[in-house]
Formats: structure tokens, C-alpha cells, sequence
């Protein structure tokens, strides 16, 4: 065959458009959302020489298998748990009934793997320094468990600075265990871990398939931050394990982001979230640990932890309940926003019953083709009425929701597609007043730092600009 006739590419390039639509019939039948099978299917027709590949290794897969193996791991994990009556919150639980604010998140206790429980304690954590002050203060005094779970660890200053605490709790005897994921971590040098794996930390990755293919596997994602230290100290929120987070990454700093520092009942939930995932790693459960007694007061706290595996769209449905409760006000920050026909549907509505709402984004990109299809977004939800900002002094990565007087979630979900339906996630939903009241003062704060989007800004950007968001956004069901 001649390679150079005109023939054979005109074979090759109708081959592949056939390839194409039979991949895009594929997407249609199998992709689980209507926005996500369109991206696929119109890309995979019009343009199969750079979609084919990536949805042969990305899309094709259904979740089926996975979501089945996942539920089955954690079934045994439940099974394995039976015999430590790892449920002591049910008195507890009942507080959480006589809250009005917590009522009115009607689907919450449904919706919600884990319950409402009182007598919680809760410390707001701004920024890099807090958070990993606290964290280290924490692990310090660790004298018997410690569970550590992060979507990126790096190997720079911080990630040693972890790596060698962590070690010496280990040489003192302490029990650790590490988790992290395996393609957020995928820069992470296998010497990082074989150090820590010689020092006696029990370090596993997190992967949704195993084996070499795997490296190619960007779907199902753990994307959740968790720290346990004893049963008696938990952390959670946005940060990851990298200097960048303490504002040492030029390009982006300095870094905005906020941890939560919570103790109290919800502990035995967060310890329970960290076993599933670790479950799923290793066929076996870490050590889980409930105190004697807790606090006779204290605020109401809900953990929620979301993943492919739910029997709902747990993420999605969290943040169209969170929306559609608020009654005065809702402020929102997420670096990223590409939110689904639901959600944006229930935003418009908030703002028609005459809520306060705001959302904060970055003014920064970490990812082009996110940052370009957030903006578009941005653009119409201005026109639907939303308060849209974009925080100025450098790269904003939180992911904070407060709802009217009293309510707030922190934790590590955005407002996009992957963490709604593909991501593993967690959040820490708080019901008190004076929690709600330092969250505020954090948000306006950001808010001042921030210049409000207007409809004359969409006006003024540039046609190609408007080309390439429309396409991105075109294909941000996927991203």
C-alpha cells in the first residue's frame, strides 16, 4: 500500500469518522449524564482525531463495574466493622432533630450517609500556616493512631516536613496510616513512600484500577483532605500536601484557602469515611478509635461524604439542597464553576426569591480550559442575577458555603461536574450561629480583596475569547 497516495489518508480520515460515530453511539448509551454524553458525542463526530483516544482510555469505561466493586468493599468493610459497635452517636443524633436551621435542610438526614451530631467542637483554619500549624501541633501529640488522607502530596519542603513527623510518631510507637491518590499524586517519587513504608507508616495509594493501565485512569478521583489524630482531633477542607498551599508557588500565590479543625462525635464519622477509602486499598481496617466520653455541649455537625459509588448523586444534590434552603442569604467560593442544569436552575431561583447570593471564583487560572468555561458560566449567571466576584491577591482554591444566619459547609467539593458525580468527596456541614458569624467575617473579607464581575465585562471580552469558552464549556461536563 502506498502511504503517500491521497487515498490513504482519505481511508485513514474516514475510518476514523466511522470509529468516531461508533464511539459516539457508545457515549450516548453508556455516559451517565445528558450534558457529558453530548460532549462526548459531538466531539468524538466532528473531530475523532484528537477524542477518540482520550475516550478509549477515559470515557469508555461505564461505571458499572467500578461503582459494583466499590459497594462490595465497602460492604465487607461494614461487615469487619460489626464487632466494635461503631454506631455510639444515636443519642447524640436526636439533638440534631430540634434544629430549625438543620430543618430546614430537609433531604440532609436522607441524603447523608452519616448523621447530625451534637456536642461537636469546630476552629476555623484561614489559609496554609493555620492549617498546617494545627495539623503538625496535632500529630505531635499523637500517642496512638494517626490517619492522614490527601488527594496531592508532594515532595518538597512541606511533603518532607510531613514525611519526617511522620516517621518519628511511627519510631514512637504510634500507628500511621497514609493515603493518597494515585493520579493527584502522580509526581510523587516512589521513594517518598518506600522511606515512609521503612520507617513503619503504613502508606497506601489510592487507585480505582490497578495495574500499569491505571496511569491512564483520571476518572474517580479521591479528592478528600482528612486528618484523624487519636479519635480526638480531625481536620479537613481544601488543602493538599505542597509549598504552593503555604503561598511559595510564585505564579499563584499567594494561596487562598481554608481548613475546618473539628472534635467531638463527628469524629467516629470522619474515621469511618477514611476506613471505606482505606478499605478499598488495602482489604483491611485501620484502627478506629471512639473516646469514653464526649462534651455535654457543643454545635451540630454533619459529615458528607460523596463518591461514583452513592446510590445518589450525593455532591449534586447537597449543593441544589443547600441552595434551594436558603432563605436570606448564600455565599459561595469555589475555584472552579461549571455547574450542572440543576444547580443553575436552583442558583436562578434563589435569586428570585430575593436571596443574597454570591459566588467567589479566582481571578487566577490553574487550569485553562476550566477557567475559560467558568467564565461563560459566570457570564450568564451574572445575567441570571448572581453576585459574581473574582478574588484578586492570587490563586483562590477553598470551597465554602454559608447559608443564611447559622449554617456552613467546608470541605473539599467544587462546583463542577467531577466532583459532583466522579470525585470522592467530603464536607463538614456546620449548624452554629457563632461558627457561622467567624465564617462570615472570613468571606467578607474576601470579598473586599475581590472585584465583582458585571455584564459590561462579557461585552468587553474579545470574540475569540467568547469562541474559546463556548468550547470549552462545549466539552466541561467531561473535564
Amino acid at each position: 500500500m502506498d502511504y503517500h497516495s491521497p487515498y490513504f489518508f482519505g481511508y485513514l480520515i474516514g475510518a476514523l469518522h466511522l470509529l468516531g460515530s461508533i464511539a459516539a453511539m457508545h457515549a450516548v448509551l453508556t455516559v451517565r449524564t445528558a450534558q457529558g454524553a453530548i460532549a462526548w458525542a459531538l466531539s468524538l463526530i466532528f473531530i475523532p482525531y484528537f477524542t477518540l483516544i482520550p475516550y478509549l482510555i477515559f470515557g469508555s469505561r461505564t461505571f458499572d463495574a467500578y461503582i459494583q466493586a466499590r459497594r462490595q468493599a465497602n460492604r465487607e468493610m461494614h461487615v469487619a466493622m460489626a464487632d466494635l459497635n461503631w454506631r455510639p452517636w444515636v443519642d447524640e443524633a436526636l439533638a440534631a432533630r430540634n434544629s430549625e436551621s438543620y430543618g430546614a435542610l430537609r433531604a440532609m438526614p436522607r441524603l447523608g450517609r452519616m448523621p447530625c451530631l451534637a456536642n461537636n467542637q469546630v476552629r476555623l483554619l484561614i489559609d496554609g500556616k493555620a492549617t498546617f500549624d494545627a495539623i503538625f501541633a496535632a500529630i505531635e501529640q499523637a500517642r496512638d493512631t494517626v490517619l492522614v488522607q490527601f488527594f496531592i502530596i508532594h515532595d518538597d519542603k512541606l511533603g518532607r516536613a510531613l514525611q519526617a513527623l511522620l516517621l518519628k510518631k511511627a519510631a514512637e510507637g504510634v500507628k500511621v496510616y497514609v493515603l493518597y491518590d494515585r493520579v493527584g499524586s502522580h509526581a510523587l517519587p516512589a521513594s517518598y513512600s518506600q522511606t515512609l513504608r521503612e520507617g513503619g507508616v503504613n502508606i497506601r495509594a489510592f487507585a480505582t484500577r490497578r495495574g500499569w493501565f491505571n496511569r491512564f485512569q483520571v476518572n474517580f478521583r479521591n479528592h478528600r483532605k482528612i486528618v484523624v489524630v487519636d479519635g480526638l482531633q480531625g481536620f479537613l477542607g481544601g488543602h493538599n500536601v505542597g509549598d504552593e498551599y503555604l503561598g511559595e508557588k510564585p505564579k499563584l500565590s499567594p494561596w487562598r484557602d481554608t481548613h475546618v479543625q473539628v472534635s467531638g462525635p463527628v469524629l467516629a464519622c470522619l474515621q469511618e469515611s477514611f476506613a471505606e477509602d482505606w478499605f478499598w486499598a488495602a482489604r483491611e481496617l485501620p484502627p478506629l478509635i471512639l473516646p469514653d466520653t464526649y462534651p455535654e455541649d457543643g454545635v451540630l455537625c454533619q459529615v458528607l461524604a460523596s463518591g461514583p459509588a452513592d446510590s445518589q448523586e450525593t455532591c449534586s444534590l447537597f449543593f441544589v439542597e443547600a441552595i434551594h434552603s436558603a432563605r436570606k442569604r448564600l455565599w459561595i467560593t469555589s475555584p472552579y464553576f461549571i455547574p450542572d442544569e440543576a444547580v443553575f436552575a436552583a442558583l436562578r431561583l434563589a435569586v428570585l426569591r430575593g436571596v443574597d447570593v454570591r459566588i467567589l471564583l479566582p481571578s487566577r487560572a490553574d487550569h485553562r480550559i476550566v477557567y475559560a468555561a467558568s467564565s461563560l458560566f459566570a457570564f450568564e449567571a451574572v445575567r441570571a442575577g448572581v453576585r459574581m466576584f473574582r478574588y484578586g491577591p492570587g490563586f483562590l482554591h477553598q470551597k465554602v458555603v454559608l447559608i443564611d444566619n447559622d449554617v456552613s459547609a467546608i470541605g473539599s467539593a467544587n462546583l463542577d461536574n467531577r466532583s459532583f458525580r466522579l470525585n470522592f468527596e467530603v464536607m463538614l456541614l456546620t449548624v452554629d450561629r457563632l461558627f457561622a458569624d467567624q465564617v462570615e467575617t472570613m468571606l467578607i473579607h474576601d470579598f473586599d480583596l475581590a472585584r465583582e464581575i458585571s455584564s459590561e465585562d462579557s461585552q468587553d471580552t474579545h470574540r475569540i475569547q467568547h469562541l474559546g469558552m463556548r468550547i470549552a464549556r462545549l466539552i466541561s461536563p467531561i473535564l
